[in-house]
């Protein structure tokens, strides 16, 4: 059973900077795609960024210059850093995981979710 816990949310002023982490628990033999989502009230789950397992990455054109995904040296961990935080950034962001293998399963998991607020 895999397990994702996620950290970092919070109200922050425009401008300010938050780091969101998350971090994979259980027998995992790789994952393909690290990514984070987000949904504001009343709009769809939209992906903000995501990094492949070679490193590669992409990013929102809103959130490009702005926000930067890291795998960490810890095994199956995945950040989000962000700077320059802007009203519209407000959502709760959540966690994915695809393309996770456990000896010969493949699926994807999400994180519960955590609320980020830009506000003055």
């Amino acid at each position: 059973q895999v397990q994702l816990a996620e950290s970092g949310g919070g109200v922050v002023q425009p401008g300010g900077s938050l780091r969101l982490s998350c971090a994979a628990s259980g027998s995992i033999d790789s994952i393909a795609t690290m990514a984070w989502y987000r949904q504001a009230p009343g709009k769809q789950r939209d992906l903000v960024a995501a990094i492949a397992r070679v490193g590669t990455t992409d990013y929102a054109d809103s959130v490009k210059g702005r926000f930067t995904i890291s795998r960490g040296n810890a095994k199956n961990t995945v950040y989000l850093q962000m700077n320059s935080l802007k009203p519209e950034d407000t959502a709760v962001y959540y966690c994915y995981l695809g393309g996770v293998r456990i000896v010969q399963n493949v699926r994807e998991y999400w994180g519960q979710g955590t609320q980020v607020t830009v506000s003055s």
